[in-house]
């Protein structure tokens, strides 16, 4: 017998809780509670409220989700603050 396929859906997060999980709220409006995947454990992705994210979901299970991937912010940064990326780290040149 084979494994049930896993449903994906987009929310935003709602709140932090303890123990990396996270409140989210699905776009169809109903609010679970997801876990960091492994992956983004493993990266060191952080995930904070207001984030975009899409999470897994067991169709035996509507209430808990794996959350699989945080959305990149479409907003612009500001323009006072600094730019972000491209910094290289130790300074302008790198040493061979």
């Amino acid at each position: 017998m084979a494994k049930e396929e896993l449903i994906q859906f987009e929310g935003l997060v709602t709140e932090i809780l303890p123990d990396a999980r996270y409140r989210v709220q699905l776009d169809a409006g109903h609010e679970i509670v997801a876990y960091t995947a492994g992956k983004m454990k493993k990266n060191r992705i952080k995930t904070l409220a207001g984030d975009r994210v899409t999470i897994e979901m067991s169709p035996y299970d509507l209430e808990k989700g794996r959350l699989i991937f945080r959305h990149k912010d479409e907003r612009p940064s500001s323009p006072g603050g600094p730019p972000r990326g491209g910094a290289q780290r130790g300074g302008q040149f790198r040493r061979r």
